[in-house]
């Protein structure tokens, strides 16, 4: 939708003719509002199964009905998994829905602590636009084959695309009809992104100490609304109850402190038990669900197929062609290929819809390498095409609580030094083995100790 921004009147006048259905519905209305339209007010609702009511206003209504966001619908939050737990049918879209509740909890209850935010309700309204965009760029299936197709910049960069993208301009041109003078795509990307991660993409965009911290209540690493909201969607919707934890309690007791020479979120002293809890959380959700073996091994075949599915296509071209994927195509694509045998991609696509045909995930202690499992299966006899390694060489290293914490005392600590919970270093190496030599093979690896 085209807009013409007249920069003296800081009015945004679009052509009626180009405002159809339910987008141009609320551009039309936001127009008659004028620029005092009331970005707070939050008269839609809609029910999620986590948070209970989710309520919404004119604008967040827009961004929701536009293409980019109703794609998450037909993107599973935990891709393939559900082959294996068959309640995590959840989709990005809820999630994305749960995140900016969860953001607005968070930024309420840090706004109220003393944290000198000028223009709060600016601020209130971008980062929950940005809680809603954060996971519009990802591919079918979500993670599944994003390391081997999107590479290092993920599927951040494609969240970049489609926030500066033409298909949501009237959604920012409408925003920008209240807030004439600020920059209000670029602190969306902000805020959807964060400063680590858009570094990492080699974009330059300068964080305010303001909005360095407001970017950590929707991608932060610890107490990100995004990390919290698919924590808990995830333990419910695998009936895992593993990823269950008291995130009222450490939403009540979070705080802005200053820390290493930059604001970040911390924790109340009497918080410390949930943070605890959610580190407990993490921990046991990667072994039981983002981590288990046969997941593994339903994804290390999605992933193949993806990727001799996007070879030789123009889907990672451009946006629309990107955006225009979802789950329903791949799973078409798949079927099909299952059953022709010279389809690229078919003994993946018959292993994830035959289950004896399926490979076995089997973790690999660290330290172990490439030459010593070539070794293990040139003696077993393994042939080429039926052993497949995921290798890392990074030594992983533990995990505590990495955030700064006010003591009773009024002083600043690391918050490790006030608990005594580390979680141990977790297997980070895979191998992906036919069936019919999966004994052998976990009988010839365990012999390492």
């Amino acid at each position: 939708m085209k807009a013409a921004q007249d920069l003296n009147q800081g009015v945004v006048k679009m052509e009626s003719s180009q405002k159809t259905g339910i987008l141009g519905d609320i551009a039309l209305r936001l127009d008659d509002m004028g620029p005092k339209w009331p970005v707070l007010e939050r008269s839609q609702k809609i029910y999620d199964a986590v948070h209970g009511f989710i309520r919404f206003n004119d604008l967040e209504r827009m961004l929701i009905d536009s293409e980019p966001f109703q794609r998450l619908h037909h993107i599973h939050q935990l891709g393939i998994a559900y082959i294996v737990y068959p309640g995590a049918t959840h989709t990005r879209f809820e999630h994305s829905l749960g995140a900016m509740e969860l953001a607005t909890r968070i930024f309420e209850r840090i706004a109220s602590k003393e944290f000198s935010l000028p223009d709060a309700d600016y601020w209130m309204q971008i980062v929950r636009l940005a809680a809603l965009c954060h996971d519009l760029g990802h591919l079918p299936f979500s993670h599944d084959a994003e390391k081997e197709l999107l590479g290092k910049s993920g599927h951040e960069e494609w969240t970049l695309k489609a926030i500066r993208s033409d298909q949501l301009k009237v959604v920012w041109d409408a925003l920008q009809l209240r807030y004439s003078g600020r920059d209000v795509i670029n602190d969306i990307v902000k805020m959807a992104i964060g400063e680590k991660k858009l570094a990492e993409m080699g974009v330059r965009l300068a964080f305010s100490p303001v909005e360095g911290v407001l970017s950590q209540v929707v991608t932060g690493d610890f107490f990100g609304a995004d990390r919290i909201d698919y924590l808990l969607r995830d333990a419910q919707c695998t009936g895992v109850s593993y990823g269950l934890f008291d995130y009222h309690q450490l939403i009540e007791m979070l705080c802005v402190l200053p820390y290493d020479g930059h604001l970040q979120l911390g924790i109340e002293e009497n918080g410390i038990e949930s943070c605890e809890a959610l580190l407990l959380a993490r921990h046991f959700m990667h072994q039981r669900v983002y981590q288990y073996s046969s997941v593994k091994a339903y994804k290390f075949h999605l992933a193949r197929f993806m990727k001799s599915f996007f070879q030789g296509s123009n889907y990672l071209e451009s946006l629309d062609g990107y955006l225009s994927l979802s789950d329903s195509e791949i799973l078409t694509a798949l079927r099909k290929a299952a059953k022709d045998p010279h389809a690229s991609g078919h003994l993946d696509a018959d292993s994830l819809l035959r289950r004896e045909k399926r490979f076995k995930a089997v973790a690999i202690k660290e330290g172990i390498g490439e030459g010593e499992l070539r070794e293990v299966q040139a003696r077993l006899g393994i042939p080429l095409d039926a052993l497949f390694f995921e290798l890392s060489s990074h030594k992983s290293n533990s995990k505590g609580l990495s955030f700064p914490l006010q003591a009773r005392s009024g002083s600043i600590l690391p918050a490790q030094e006030c608990s005594k919970i580390s979680i141990p270093a977790g297997g980070l190496q895979w191998a992906y083995v036919a069936p019919e030599f999966e004994k052998a093979f976990r009988g010839a690896i365990e012999k390492w100790g």
